[in-house]
């Protein structure tokens, strides 16, 4: 399945998913700080995983996210949906968290759940 480009997540080493879908693997510093701030808009088939991350800010963001957030063992812990810009959430079960567009979560979550091993 073909899937829009997003240069910023094309970038970094990531996994494909089944249904065409790739998740981004923000591990380096730069990555992470980096994060999808300042984007006009996440394309549906990407998303970016914040790994040994409880918590994140959408202070920069321009659009609203699904934020998924994994256990120690890279299972589903929460999903959060329509997180707004400008707002801050943590999970305090959660290793890490996959950033994906709004509407987008339960898509991302399935496909990680089918998979065995965390992104």
């Amino acid at each position: 399945m073909d899937r829009p480009p997003c240069p910023r997540l094309d970038a970094l080493p990531g996994r494909e998913l089944p249904g065409g879908l790739r998740v981004a693997e923000a591990s380096a510093r730069a990555a992470r700080m980096r994060g999808l701030g300042g984007l006009d808009a996440l394309p549906d088939a990407h998303a970016l995983h914040l790994p040994r991350c409880r918590s994140v800010h959408t202070f920069t963001m321009r659009f609203a996210l699904d934020l998924i957030w994994l256990d120690r063992a890279g299972r589903v812990a929460r999903i959060d949906r329509d997180v707004p810009p400008r707002r801050m959430k943590a999970c305090l079960r959660a290793r890490s968290v996959v950033e994906c567009a709004a509407g987008r979560g339960d898509a991302f979550a399935a496909a990680l759940r089918s998979t065995t091993a965390a992104p």
